[in-house]
């Protein structure tokens, strides 16, 4: 008898029994909370959007790991499917793969091992949060991430700018707004509470939360961190310098950083130089502290300091593992009121902390009631001290610290809030809806200090005008009455003065004012910058808001329509001629013949006629016509259009990129982050182009016939948001390197609220031409951790799970029980539940081998998988069920 057959069936009956005899769901439970409690334990973590957002902090983290030992991890909510690829033709899901790859080593150089992707997707470049939390929603990311920092257990979370500042990502900025909210809700044992209950997590407070980056002049060399001021005095910003030596010899952290950002070879970033040789000028990683749980220094600036009371202990400070917040009943104080501080101490979970006290010391003049001594406080208890603080009558208005000194027979330690004294009557620009969104968050989220993170501005025409909505507030707790002076910039008119009555307590009116540019002269765009003025409340208050000029334009209509064929017949185009020779972002031209570029406009019969000349030295990489995409890599033309001039985002616009010529010799176009992308053939019908690309070359010429049919929404005639862009690219890498354009702010492309505005002469829209956009197109394709062989396999490392989404209970999920290989084939063994399944086959070095997807049904299966390039050792398995529970595991290959 052949017992093969009975050996090979034994591994199979002891699965079967073991699944049965795990179907009571509290064994189940169980097994969950240990795997849960055997789960990776990080130090630190990292909170990003696409890979590369941590590439400028490497050197901390890799110092850190150094000093220290910290383990810190990456959270990437997205893997960057939309970016751009220097590297090759991959798109979509397939760039996701490789940008993972990539990241994942880029961090290891830093001493990073865990790279956690959540598996949202990054759509397109956007400068809009609201967008954003469209196409991820909110819950279930918010939930995927507080789940990564409930299996992680960090101690430190550095993060991003959540802020809508000028060309800020829009996915950046959530990423930023959904970390800090994690903070909070991974400590609520109210929040995800199917986390605790059906997957054995716990509840986690995160010690200390910073996001990148500091408001203020950033000076370079050793001295940096000690040598900064910020522009807030309340922040409390630490400066990490980057020359300090690694543990490579005879290298700084500022080139290993470098050689980690190198590795992002599709985003371009291989060519980057070589980082300073003198001390003076290389820089420091710069963090601004958001909250802390954690009593810290004051006075350290190194660094270690980050790492104070969190992962380290504060020199001659209180034990590590004690817990101390303060924290103001409310933000914003008029002169002369009170405020109920609370100080919260928590001991040690190992020891008690003796005879505690808490002090205030406050500015002077200001004055505090209450009893901080809280005398013994037991391991892993807390205890609470209140205070009532006053503010002095005639207090200047601004930001200010409450330091509390906490001293014990432990040692001694210190934490602060901050509150900010306001007058009793505010008058403020009306912001913009972006920045009344993100200052609503702030409040909500419980980080007030963030919300005036954006100067308040606002754009209007160049000789234009516009209405100017001021925001009145009442802070005080009277009734008031007044009136609001505008003294406009040199160059503008402004209505003198807006009275208000009866404005109540804790009340907000809207005034209206008018503001025009009588200076037309004056420089738009970045160029101009912002035109300051100043609000003034009778008496009480002043402010500075910005306003800022963008350029305007008349299109005319022409007698017949042009001819598009790349030359400008005589009488074609009657209309000014517009400049696209400012930069907005990149290198700075070097000359006319460099980069420069105008334009002409003009329409006939519903139809838009644009003809663009381009002045380049150098021409970039050709791309073939099927890679006619992602145009800002190489030589191309963008011109964007906002029907009615009032979009917030690009998803209401059109936005049509040109190549001069691609290596068929003809030109091609496509839509590109905004209502409708794709290939121009798709997205514009009736779209006509052609060039003409000079020999020897010295640039080309575009012109283009657009129906405004394809724009999403009727025109306005009188208000239509127009920019054209131009980008430059003097190499073969597919890399662009200057970006030139008509109404030019950094991030521009992404922005309509900063194009410039045009008025088409005599046009009427179509009757029966739909006002209102269409619904934004999203292009939310992303890859799952479940196909991603580099996170199945941190995944069985660690236990984290994938795409932070619940693990699947043992009687709901599928493993691997056994591989074997015969030739060029591994066929795996995997027992479970009915979900999707891909099986992953690598060599000993991880290198991939094969992989394939299939469909599950409940109990045993064999998955035949083909292999090529190597000899199979593991093999893997990503498993989601119908509900979206996932599972990972790993066999050894097998052979015969």
């Amino acid at each position: 008898m052949d017992r093969r057959w009975l050996t090979g069936l034994l591994p199979v009956a002891a699965a079967l029994i073991t699944l049965v005899a795990l179907e009571s769901p509290a064994t189940a439970v169980d097994e969950q909370a240990e795997a849960a409690r055997r789960a990776v334990d990080l130090d630190a973590l990292f909170v990003g959007a696409h890979p590369d957002d941590e590439a400028f902090s490497l050197s901390t983290f890799g110092q850190w790991h150094a000093d220290h030992k910290v383990r810190a991890g990456v959270v990437t909510i997205t893997r960057g499917e939309g970016g751009g690829n220097a590297a090759g033709p991959e798109e979509g899901p397939a760039l996701g793969q490789l940008r993972e790859a990539e990241e994942r080593r880029a961090v290891r150089r830093a001493g990073i091992t865990e790279v956690l992707n959540l598996d949202e997707a990054d759509f397109y470049y956007t400068v809009s949060s609201p967008l954003t939390e469209q196409g991820w929603q909110h819950q279930d990311v918010l939930g995927k991430l507080v789940r990564a920092i409930r299996q992680t257990r960090p101690e430190l979370v550095v993060t991003m700018d959540p802020a809508p500042t000028p060309g800020n990502h829009g996915n950046h900025q959530y990423a930023a707004r959904l970390a800090i909210e994690a903070y909070r809700v991974a400590a609520d044992p109210n929040a995800y509470p199917e986390q605790l209950r059906e997957e054995g997590l716990r509840p986690w407070a995160v010690k200390r939360l910073l996001t990148g980056g500091a408001r203020g002049e950033r000076p370079s060399g050793p001295d940096c961190a000690a040598k900064f001021v910020p522009v807030e005095a309340s922040d409390r910003v630490y400066g990490v310098w980057d020359g300090r030596p690694s543990t490579v010899p005879g290298r700084s952290w500022a080139q290993e950083e470098r050689s980690a950002q190198r590795e992002y070879v599709t985003q371009g970033w291989a060519g980057f130089p070589d980082v300073p040789t003198d001390p003076k000028e290389i820089g420091c990683d710069w963090f601004t502290q958001v909250a802390s749980r954690v009593p810290f220094s004051p006075t350290a600036n190194g660094p270690d300091a980050p790492l104070h009371g969190a992962l380290i202990p504060t020199p001659g400070g209180l034990p590590l593992g004690t817990g101390a917040v303060a924290e103001a009943g409310r933000f914003n104080l008029v002169a002369g009121s009170s405020v109920p501080v609370k100080v919260t101490v928590t001991a040690p979970e190992e020891r008690p902390l003796t005879r505690v006290e808490a002090k205030l010391t406050l500015p002077a003049g200001w004055q505090a009631t209450g009893y901080g001594r809280l005398g013994t406080v037991h391991s892993g208890r807390s205890a609470t001290a209140e205070f009532t603080v006053t503010v002095p009558a005639g207090t200047k208005p601004g930001r200010v610290r409450i330091p509390v000194e906490l001293s014990s027979g432990n040692g001694s330690g210190y934490v602060e809030t901050v509150v900010a004294v306001v007058p009793e009557l505010t008058a403020e620009q009306q912001p913009l809806p972006q920045v009344a969104q993100f200052r609503d968050w702030a409040v909500r989220s419980g980080v007030p200090a963030l919300a005036d993170l954006v100067p308040p501005v606002l754009t209007l025409p160049s000789g234009g005008d516009r209405e100017l909505p001021i925001l009145v507030r009442n802070n005080g707790s009277a009734t008031r009455s007044g009136t609001v002076t505008i003294t406009p910039p040199t160059g503008f008119s402004a209505t003198a003065s807006l009275p208000f009555t009866g404005l109540a307590a804790g009340a907000t009116t809207t005034l209206s004012g008018k503001v025009t540019n009588t200076d037309t002269a004056l420089r738009t765009g970045m160029q101009g910058g912002d035109y300051k003025y100043t609000l003034s409340v009778t008496g009480v208050s002043s402010s500075t808001p910005a306003l800022e000029l963008v350029p305007r334009t008349t299109i005319p209509k022409a007698a017949s329509a042009p001819t598009v064929d790349g030359v400008a017949a005589p009488g074609e185009y009657s209309g000014p001629e517009l400049d696209l020779s400012t930069r907005w972002e990149g290198d700075e031209c070097v000359s006319a013949a460099d980069c420069s570029a105008k334009a002409k406009l003009t329409w006939h019969n519903d139809t838009l006629y644009a003809l663009v000349t381009v002045a380049d030295d150098k021409q970039g990489s050709v791309l073939d016509a099927a890679d006619c995409k992602r145009h800002w890599r190489t030589d191309s033309l963008e011109l964007a259009i906002d029907p009615r001039g009032k979009s917030e985002n690009t998803a209401s616009t059109l936005k049509l990129a040109v190549f001069p010529t691609t290596t068929a010799g003809t030109p091609c176009a496509a839509r590109d982050a905004d209502n409708f992308q794709g290939p121009a053939a798709d997205t514009v019908p009736g779209l006509q182009v052609a060039s003409k690309v000079s020999s020897p070359y010295t640039g080309y010429t575009i012109e283009l016939a657009l129906p405004l049919a394809a724009v999403p929404g009727a025109l306005d005639p009188a208000k239509v948001g127009l920019n054209l862009f131009v980008y430059d690219s003097d190499t073969q890498d597919k890399i662009g390197q200057t970006r030139l354009g008509w109404s030019t702010w950094g991030g521009v492309q992404g922005d309509p609220y900063r194009w410039g505005h045009a008025v088409l002469d005599g046009y009427t829209p179509p009757a029966g031409r739909p006002v209102e956009p269409p619904p934004a197109r999203l292009p939310l394709i992303a890859l799952s951790s479940v196909d991603s062989a580099q996170s199945v396999e941190q995944s069985v490392r660690t236990g984290i799970s994938l795409g932070g989404k619940p693990i699947a209970p043992v009687w709901d999920s599928a493993r691997l029980l056994s591989a074997r290989a015969h030739g060029d084939t591994v066929t795996a063994r995997v027992l479970g539940a009915s979900g999707r399944a891909t099986v992953f086959v690598v060599n000993q070095d991880g290198k991939l081998l094969g992989r394939k997807t299939v469909e599950l049904s409940h109990g045993f299966s064999e998955i035949t998988v083909p292999v090529t390039g190597g000899r199979p050792a593991e093999v893997l398995l990503g498993f989601e069920t119908p509900e979206g529970k996932v599972a990972a595991s790993r066999v050894r290959a097998g052979s015969g």
